[in-house]
C-alpha cells in the first residue's frame, strides 16, 4: 500500500507540473499624432491660350489649381505678378517678338482680377482635409501682336494659412 501511495504522490506531483499555467504580464503605451494646421498646393495645370494670328479680340482660357489644408484650416490663395509683369494687374508674357498683356480672374465674367492681397483680390476658403480646385480664368485682351513667337511667363502660387 506504501508503494501504491507513494506512486500516487509521484503522479499527482507529475501530474500538476505538466499542467501548470504560463503567466502574464500586461502593459500599455500611447500611440499619437499632432496634427498641425498646413496646406500644399496639389496641382497648377498650365493656362495656355493656344495658337492665335491676330491679337484683335479677347482669347480667354482656363486653368485649375488644386489646394489641400487641414480640416478647419482658413487659408487664401494669391498669384504673383509673374516673372515678366509689372503687376498683378498688368501681367506680361515674353517671347523673341516682345511682351503680350494678359490677366488672371478670379470668376467666369473676368472681372475680379486675381492677385496677392488677401482679403483684396485673393480666394479665400477653410480647409476640409481634401483637395479642393478653384479655375483660374485667363484672357489675353486686344493689343497689338508682336512678332511670331512662343510667349510665356511664369506665375507662383502662394497659399497663406
Amino acid at each position: 500500500m506504501t508503494r501504491i501511495r507513494l506512486l500516487s504522490v509521484l503522479l499527482i506531483c507529475t501530474t500538476s507540473s505538466i499542467e501548470a499555467k504560463a503567466a502574464t504580464a500586461t502593459g500599455n503605451f500611447q500611440v499619437q499624432i499632432n496634427i498641425q494646421a498646413n496646406c500644399i498646393v496639389v496641382s497648377a495645370s498650365d493656362l495656355n491660350f493656344g495658337n492665335a494670328g491676330v491679337l484683335s479680340a479677347n482669347i480667354d482660357s482656363t486653368s485649375t489649381i488644386s489646394v489641400q489644408c487641414t480640416t478647419s484650416t482658413p487659408y487664401t490663395i494669391g498669384f504673383n505678378q509673374g516673372v515678366n509683369g509689372g503687376s498683378v494687374t498688368t501681367r506680361q508674357m515674353a517671347g523673341a517678338g516682345g511682351l503680350i498683356n494678359y490677366s488672371l480672374f478670379r470668376d467666369t465674367g473676368r472681372t475680379q482680377n486675381w492677385g496677392s492681397t488677401a482679403g483684396s483680390d485673393t480666394i479665400a476658403g477653410v480647409g476640409n482635409g481634401a483637395a479642393q480646385s478653384y479655375t483660374v480664368y485667363g484672357r489675353v485682351p486686344a493689343q497689338t501682336t508682336p512678332a511670331p513667337a512662343l510667349y510665356t511667363d511664369t506665375i507662383t502660387v502662394t497659399v497663406t494659412y
